[in-house]
């Protein structure tokens, strides 16, 4: 897969309204599948590494843990800390995946919500070691888009490819697999758990969800046609003024060695 030509961590500059609002949020299932699997704790401390918005922050503060957020975009950041502000046992760190500035070992669980494929692995292995407990656990989670199995999902995938500035190279389908995470949390064994969801859109939803993805032009020649034509895979594929995004939400969890 060729490299994305944008630095990661300015993608979502222009897009932190968009994200927080339009994207498929967590359910506490998630949690619940956590807990179950991996002994999750209200006592627990979470990094939530790339914790843009928040979106995955909030299901934990909702469960009782202390979440500590590390996105190095200004703009997602604030975005973030505006969303989550009402939970005092929030807070959020200007940090990287490979450089997240915690302590050694502060961490029970380290998790990642639709941003791992955006990390340099080797790098990132190593911090992520380095900031968890011995015993602590690595939680990474995507929202996988269904791409084939209903007209208008097809419609949409086909539209991203024709629109988008580089969404080929940024999909994050190329490292959300198991193959490819076995590599990452080798020797240890990497698990898998998938929970289908769905979104449901109405025509300024899908706008607002359009537009929260990195890959598509927000302005220029190529944002005015993709814009046109919006509305027409729109009225072509709604049913009772609404469009439905389907997903498997894949939660791949493990230990590190260090």
């Amino acid at each position: 897969m060729a490299k994305p030509t944008r630095d990661p961590a300015a993608r979502f500059s222009d897009r932190a309204e968009d994200y927080v609002k339009y994207r498929p949020h967590y359910s506490q299932d998630v949690v619940q599948a956590v807990e179950q699997t991996c002994g999750l704790r209200p006592e627990h401390i979470i990094a939530d590494v790339g914790c843009g918005t928040g979106l995955t922050a909030k299901i934990f503060l909702e469960n009782g843990n202390r979440v500590v957020g590390v996105e190095p975009n200004r703009e997602m950041r604030i975005a973030g800390e505006n969303y989550l502000a009402a939970y005092p046992n929030f807070s959020m760190v200007d940090g990287s995946a490979e450089a997240t500035g915690l302590a050694d070992a502060s961490a029970d669980f380290v998790i990642a919500g639709q941003s791992f494929h955006w990390f340099r692995p080797d790098d990132t292995r190593v911090e992520f070691a380095r900031i968890l407990k011995s015993t602590g656990w690595v939680v990474l989670v995507w929202h996988d888009r269904d791409t084939t199995s209903k007209p208008f999902l097809r419609a949409y995938e086909d539209f991203l490819l024709r629109h988008s500035t580089d969404y080929e190279q940024v999909a994050h389908k190329y490292l959300a697999t198991y193959d490819a995470l076995q590599r990452f949390f080798a020797p240890d064994e990497v698990r898998l758990i998938e929970q289908h969801n769905q979104q449901e859109l109405d025509f300024d939803g899908l706008r607002g969800r359009l537009l929260s993805s990195s890959y598509v032009p927000k302005a220029g020649e190529k944002y005015e046609a993709m814009m046109r034509e919006l509305p027409r895979l729109f009225s072509s594929h709604a049913e009772n003024g609404h469009v439905t995004l389907e997903y498997d939400t894949k939660i791949f969890y493990g230990h590190l060695q260090r």
